[in-house]
């Protein structure tokens, strides 16, 4: 899709695990994943947190996957019982599941006989027709269907896939982002900024409060892919704090 800014190239993040919706894990990938997307030109525009129960999982995939350009899924791929992605990517797919050779060959490579289980072979089944995702820490690869990223959960994994499969990626123009830190409340800006938002639709402008040495204070976060169009907007924000900053100071 083209606009006025440029190409734009979508994505949503799966996170797929009861253990994340439990709170007994934290998720570490999707900052990652939206961090380094966005300077591949692909803008994260959903994430969504599912629990292990295929039924969902096949049903949201199929949802996300015809809404977006990329998904990226991660969690369940590994050796135990509670390990069910692959088997429902099939299933969302309607392609038949089992054993990749190519996948089994790199994992009976990496085990020594004595180590190979079923449980570990079986991170060899997957979807019919998929595509590699070469995992150069643990070897047990993960792996594309049509425009879908399947990977692992653990963080360490899942970014160094990320970088052996980033020149897959069709990306677009990137986010560009400027920050800019202002001691006032948000109660203060929230007008003017809004007024600046109006002149600027091109412009993401995002307000974030907090509260520092016992002050209130705002961060606000502007985002383009315009860069001109970004750096008018910030010159205006810029100057608004700068010019209610003044008045604040007065009338404190």
């Amino acid at each position: 899709m083209m606009t006025d800014q440029g190409k734009i190239v979508s994505a949503c993040v799966l996170i797929i695990g009861n253990e994340i919706l439990s709170g007994r894990t934290g998720d570490e990938n999707l900052q990652f994943l939206a961090t380094r997307l966005n300077e591949l030109g692909i803008q994260v525009m959903e994430a969504r947190v599912i629990r292990d129960d295929c039924d969902v999982i096949v049903e949201v995939l199929n949802s996300v996957r015809a809404t977006y350009d990329y998904v990226f899924t991660t969690g369940g791929i590994g050796p135990t019982h509670d390990d069910i992605t692959s088997k429902c990517v099939a299933r969302a797919f309607d392609v038949p599941f089992g054993r990749n050779a190519e996948a089994e060959a790199i994992l009976l490579k990496y085990y020594k006989a004595k180590d190979v289980t079923d449980e570990r072979m079986s991170m060899a089944d997957m979807p019919e027709g998929v595509t590699l995702i070469d995992n150069p820490v643990s070897l047990a690869p993960g792996f594309q269907i049509e425009n879908v990223f399947v990977l692992p959960g653990v963080p360490r994994i899942m970014r160094d896939m990320v970088e052996g499969m980033a020149h897959r990626l069709d990306g677009g123009d990137p986010v560009l982002s400027i920050s800019v830190t202002s001691e006032l409340p948000e109660g203060v800006i929230a007008k003017s900024l809004g007024q600046i938002q109006d002149r600027y639709p091109d412009v993401e402008i995002g307000s974030y409060p907090y509260f520092q040495d016992r002050k209130f204070g705002t961060n606000l976060v502007l985002r383009s892919r315009n860069e001109a169009m970004l750096g008018e907007a910030t010159n205006a924000v810029r100057q608004m704090v700068s010019e209610l900053s003044e008045e604040y100071a007065k009338n404190s």
